[in-house]
């Protein structure tokens, strides 16, 4: 019994009673992760590209990419360098088998593919790219080439 009274019904089910321990959320009915934590497939795959945080630093020497990825094996990563200067990252975090006799009582891990894209500048060394992956953390290393200062040749002008 509740020494608060509910005057709006079910204290526990009721959008307009503010002691309700429910939250109403807005987007529950909508195919995207939803604040509840419930989501549909299309959510699930959505969740796994939008939580792939990578960061991108320059250095004088390289452009190193660091990508978040716990609980992924190298050999559950794809680095590659596309035509055109653009470092491909991807890879796809596996469910975790359900048996029958669960029961979950919350859900957050993401699971799906994700694929990240970066275009190189025009001094990224496509050519000498390494990578390795140490404690779920992914380092993507492209040295710099040394770009040529165009050569300034100076005409005399007569007259």
């Amino acid at each position: 019994m509740s020494i608060i009274p509910s005057f709006f019904g079910s204290r526990r089910s009721n959008v307009l009673n503010p002691f309700s321990l429910d939250i109403w959320d807005p987007f529950q009915d909508y195919p995207l992760i939803t604040s509840s934590g419930t989501s549909s497939e299309f959510g699930k795959e959505t969740a796994a590209f939008a939580n792939t945080h990578i960061d991108w630093k320059e250095t004088p020497q390289a452009h190193v990419f660091k990508a978040d990825l716990p609980g992924l094996k190298k050999e559950e990563v794809k680095v590659e360098v596309e035509e055109g200067k653009v470092l491909q990252i991807s890879g796809e975090r596996n469910k975790e088998k359900e048996e029958k006799n669960n029961k979950w009582h919350r859900v957050e891990f993401s699971s799906g593919k994700f694929l990240r894209r970066f275009r190189l500048p025009e001094n990224a060394n496509v050519d000498e790219v390494k990578a390795g992956m140490e404690n779920g953390v992914l380092t993507v290393t492209v040295p710099k080439v040394e770009m040529k200062k165009p050569e300034v040749k100076s005409i005399h002008i007569s007259g």
